[in-house]
């Protein structure tokens, strides 16, 4: 599946979350990654965060495509990283 994650996060675990979703995905622009998974990798990243963040104060929306072509992708301005240049 390919996911979008988007995060609010309290300042003092933002670094740890970026951190490890660098792990996973492809880091888009602050708060904002994206790139395929596998079920057992979106499993493996969702507890990942879950252990990161505190759920009463940080926010992390994840959005679930079947395939990346179901996603039209606009990009108005700078593209801070582009996923096209990636060797899969």
């Amino acid at each position: 599946m390919y996911v979008i994650i988007v995060y609010d996060i309290k300042v003092e675990r933002v670094n740890k979350v970026k951190s490890f979703l660098r792990q996973h995905l492809f880091w888009i622009q602050n708060s904002v990654f994206e790139g395929e998974l596998t079920n057992s990798e979106y499993k493996a990243v969702t507890d990942g965060l879950l252990n990161i963040i505190e759920e009463d104060e940080d926010s992390v929306i994840i959005y679930q495509l079947m395939m990346e072509e179901s996603l039209t992708r606009n990009v108005l301005g700078v593209e801070k990283a582009s996923v096209d240049d990636v060797i899969l």
